[in-house]
C-alpha cells in the first residue's frame, strides 16, 4: 500500500522576515499588492510584518488583514504584552488569523541577549502563550534559536507552551547553523519526548547561512513537519530564508520520496519571484535554482544536443510549468553543431553538411573576436551572408 501524500502549509514571511533583509524595506502600498499576489500564489499563511515595530508596518497589516479574507493572517509578536497587543488589534478584522510569538531558547540567547534565567525564560513563554490565547485559538509558538539549543531544555519550553494552548510549535535553525540530519532528529526528539507533543503541529523556519535551508525544510518535514516558513527569492535576514521556489519544486519533483505537497501555483512562481525582486531592488543571481536566468539554459554543446533530443535529459523541471519563457539554447563558444542547425532552422536557413565544418569554423573565428556577435539576430545574420556568399544552402 503506497504511503499517503502529505499536504505541507506554506508560511510566507516574505513580507516580514524577508523585509528584514539591508535595503529591502518596502513602503505599505508595496506590501499590500506583493500581498495580494503571493495570495494570488496560493501560500496557506502569510506573515505581513511586525505590527508593533512602526505606524507604518501596523498600517499594512490592517489593510492586509482586512482586504486579503481567502488566506490566514498571522500577527508577529515578542514574548511581550505590548507586541501581542498590536499584533492582535492590527490583525482583527482578518477572516482567519493566529498570534505567532517568539522568545529565544538556547544558552547564548539568554546570556548574552536576554540577560535571563532559564526559568525566568521558561516563565515567560508560559504567561505570554496563555495570554495570546485570549484572543486567538490559533497560537504559534517559536522557541529562537532552537538548533542551537539543549534538547532537554528545548522540551521543557516546548511543553510550557503546548499546556498553555499553543496549537503550532516552531523549532527554527536561527542562525542557519544545524545539518539536515541533526534539524530533522531535533524534531523526531521534539515531538516524541514533549508532554503532548503530538497533539500539536510543527512548523520549520530555516536560515540559509551554511546554504541548508532548503535541505533543512525537507529534513524537517521527513520528520513530521507540516509547515515550512519560507520567503520568495530566500530573503531574509543575513544570507535568508528557505526559498519558496525550491522548497516547493522539490517538493514537487521529488514526491516520489517526500510523500508531501503544497498548494502552490507554480505557474506563477516566476512572475512574484520577479515582482519581488524588483520591489526590493534584489537581483536575482543568474544561477539562482528555479527562477536564476540560468537555470533553464544551457551553452554546453553536449547538453544542447541531448536536450533537443529529449528535454529530460538534462531539465527535471518545465520552466514552461513555471511561467518562465522557454529559452533553452543559448549560442556561445561551447555550443555544438545540433544547437547551431536547430537556431538556423528556425530562419529557414539549411546548409548542405559537406560545408558544415567549414562554416563552425568561420563562426567560431568571428564569435572569439567578437563576443557579442554570440546573439540570435547575429547567428542569423552571419548564416544567411556566409552561405549566400559561398552557395552552400541546399
Amino acid at each position: 500500500m503506497n504511503e499517503s501524500i502529505r499536504n505541507i502549509s506554506i508560511f510566507d514571511t516574505t513580507l516580514r522576515d524577508g523585509e528584514q533583509a539591508p535595503g529591502a524595506s518596502l513602503q505599505p502600498e508595496q506590501k499590500i499588492a506583493l500581498a495580494r499576489k503571493l495570495a494570488d500564489l496560493g501560500v496557506d499563511v502569510m506573515e505581513p510584518g511586525f505590527p508593533v515595530s512602526s505606524p507604518g508596518e501596523f498600517a499594512a497589516v490592517q489593510a492586509i488583514s482586512r482586504e486579503l479574507q481567502g488566506v490566514e493572517i498571522c500577527g508577529f509578536a515578542r514574548a511581550v504584552k505590548g507586541d501581542i497587543d498590536a499584533a492582535v488589534k492590527a490583525t482583527q478584522d482578518a477572516a482567519r488569523r493566529r498570534i505567532h510569538l517568539f522568545i529565544s531558547s538556547s544558552d547564548i540567547h539568554l546570556r548574552h541577549q536576554l540577560r535571563m534565567s532559564r526559568p525566568e525564560v521558561v516563565a515567560r513563554a508560559r504567561e505570554m502563550t496563555a495570554y495570546a490565547k485570549q484572543f486567538s485559538d490559533i497560537v504559534e509558538f517559536t522557541a529562537m534559536d532552537a538548533s542551537r539549543t539543549g534538547i532537554d531544555d528545548l522540551i521543557e519550553m516546548v511543553e510550557a507552551a503546548i499546556e498553555e494552548g499553543a496549537t503550532i510549535i516552531n523549532l527554527p535553525d536561527t542562525v542557519g547553523y544545524a545539518l539536515p540530519d541533526e534539524y530533522g532528529e531535533m524534531f523526531r526528539r521534539v515531538r516524541e519526548g514533549a508532554r503532548g507533543g503530538k497533539s500539536v503541529s510543527y512548523s520549520a523556519h530555516c536560515h540559509n547561512d551554511l546554504g541548508l535551508a532548503v535541505a533543512n525544510s525537507l529534513a524537517a518535514i521527513q520528520n513530521g513537519a507540516s509547515q515550512i516558513e519560507v520567503t520568495v527569492n530566500g530573503i531574509g535576514e543575513r544570507t535568508g530564508n528557505c526559498a519558496l521556489e525550491e522548497l516547493v519544486m522539490a517538493l514537487s519533483t521529488r514526491g516520489d520520496i517526500l510523500r508531501a505537497q503544497t498548494g502552490i501555483t507554480a505557474e506563477k512562481l516566476y512572475e512574484v519571484s520577479r515582482l519581488v525582486s524588483g520591489a526590493m531592488h534584489f537581483p536575482i543571481a543568474f544561477n539562482k535554482p528555479v527562477v536564476g536566468r540560468n537555470a533553464f539554459q544551457h551553452e554546453s554543446g553536449i547538453h544542447q544536443d541531448g536536450l533537443l533530443k529529449d528535454r529530460s535529459t538534462y531539465e527535471i523541471m518545465d520552466p514552461e510549468k513555471l511561467g518562465i519563457p522557454r529559452s533553452m539554447i543559448v549560442l556561445g563558444k561551447h555550443s555544438g553543431r545540433h544547437a547551431l542547425k536547430d537556431r538556423l532552422a528556425r530562419y529557414g536557413v539549411q546548409l548542405e553538411a559537406a560545408r558544415w565544418k567549414h562554416f563552425m569554423i568561420r563562426l567560431r573565428r568571428r564569435l572569439t573576436n567578437r563576443k557579442l556577435l554570440a546573439t540570435i539576430n547575429c547567428c542569423r545574420w552571419l548564416a544567411v551572408r556566409w552561405a549566400s556568399q559561398h552557395r552552400y544552402m541546399s
